[in-house]
């Protein structure tokens, strides 16, 4: 009887707060509408992929070998060349550089083409804006790629233009490659998958930590108290509905992700949904903790706010957690979103199940349930 009466207060604490949640307008767009929207701005906008990056160029060489060159810089989708950034000098490329008009210039110097067919090494000289330091890194990247294909075919056709003989006997290495997971390189088979972890953080995390300081802020918490309803049925009646948003939230950008951005789903749904289970249990544990420590709304949100932004970096959302210190590697074990990240580019990608993402789950698990148990004595504390 004790437990069906409880059963009945959890209920009705649940309907309250779905009713709570509903009836305003503007919560429900904020339940189904920033989730697609961030789903969108993430998955066209975050890109490793740098394309048509403005170059300057400076031709002393002016031969078909050098012209040949640029060819194939300019014909590639990477870099865009101008009418106007054709330099005569190099103070011109220096100015275009400073000021911001072009990322990268190039200086091909008298005799490249003469080097070149002496079988001399012929330089060209790169000036790079590198105060945005990851596009100049992968611009750069582009550049040696280009330069190594076009000296490879140089070398290809020079050989075949000599005595056939020697030729024939010419050692070549060729590496071929072949990428795993994700044949095309596409960015957004990458962040994709990072934007649901970032996403269910933020929104569960905000929803329960709002919901519980919006009583204690209009003074209804008391009220509530002195009623029959226990405590531990009143945090599970404030914390499940904001459990079930995050699973229909979680659902409803998987399937963005998944039919309208087309990142393969090539595991089971069955991992997938006892990962987001779990990973829900720790936000709603943050949450409930930001709770307890805060007296106002703008309070929360402002704790929410320097807890998001270093869960996500040690997440390894953007940035691989191996090249952070040695110590930020240590406290990214700390972060629950740390192993829902692997757990959910793991199923999307690879397709693995339990057998290789059991240690996420224990990790996520451990970090759960110990937030939570803290959130609770704390709570319990804060009411007393």
């Amino acid at each position: 009887m004790n437990l069906r009466q409880s059963w009945q207060r959890i209920v009705r604490m649940m309907v309250k707060e779905f009713i709570q949640a509903l009836r305003d307008p503007r919560m429900r767009f904020l339940l189904i509408g920033p989730p697609i929207i961030q789903m969108m701005v993430y998955g066209y906008a975050a890109t490793y992929e740098v394309k048509h990056v403005t170059m300057a160029l400076l031709d002393r060489d002016n031969t078909q070998e050098s012209r040949d060159l640029i060819s194939r810089f300019t014909g590639s989708q990477y870099f865009d060349l101008s009418a106007g950034h054709y330099a005569v000098n190099p103070d011109q490329l220096r100015t275009w550089i400073d000021r911001g008009d072009v990322l990268i210039a190039l200086q091909i110097d008298s005799g490249f083409a003469q080097r070149l067919r002496n079988g001399q090494g012929a330089q060209v000289e790169v000036i790079v804006d590198a105060s945005n330091s990851n596009t100049a890194l992968i611009s750069l990247g582009y550049l040696n790629q280009i330069g190594g294909k076009y000296a490879q075919d140089y070398q290809a056709e020079a050989l075949q233009r000599g005595p056939p003989q020697p030729a024939a006997f010419v050692p070549k290495v060729n590496l071929e490659t072949r990428p795993w997971f994700n044949e095309g390189f596409e960015s957004k088979w990458f962040f994709v998958p990072g934007v649901i972890c970032n996403l269910l953080l933020v929104l569960v995390m905000s929803l329960t930590s709002s919901a519980v300081v919006r009583e204690r802020e209009i003074g209804t918490l008391e009220q509530i108290m002195v009623t029959p309803i226990r405590r531990w049925e009143f945090i599970l009646g404030k914390t499940l509905p904001f459990y079930l948003i995050g699973i229909f939230d979680a659902l409803l950008i998987s399937l963005v992700g998944t039919f309208w951005f087309g990142v393969p789903f090539r595991g089971k749904v069955v991992v997938m949904a006892a990962g987001t289970l779990i990973f829900l249990l720790s936000s709603i544990g943050i949450g409930l903790f930001l709770s307890t420590i805060s007296a106002t709304q703008q309070q929360s949100m402002i704790s929410a706010f320097f807890f998001i932004m270093p869960a996500i970096t040690l997440s390894g959302f953007a940035t691989p957690i191996s090249s952070m210190p040695p110590i930020w590697q240590k406290l990214s074990y700390l972060n629950p979103m740390r192993y829902f990240m692997i757990v959910v580019r793991g199923i999307y990608l690879k397709g693995v199940g339990f057998d290789v993402l059991w240690p996420q789950f224990v990790g996520m698990a451990i970090i759960g349930v110990t937030l939570l148990t803290i959130s609770v004595l704390r709570f319990h504390k804060s009411l007393d």
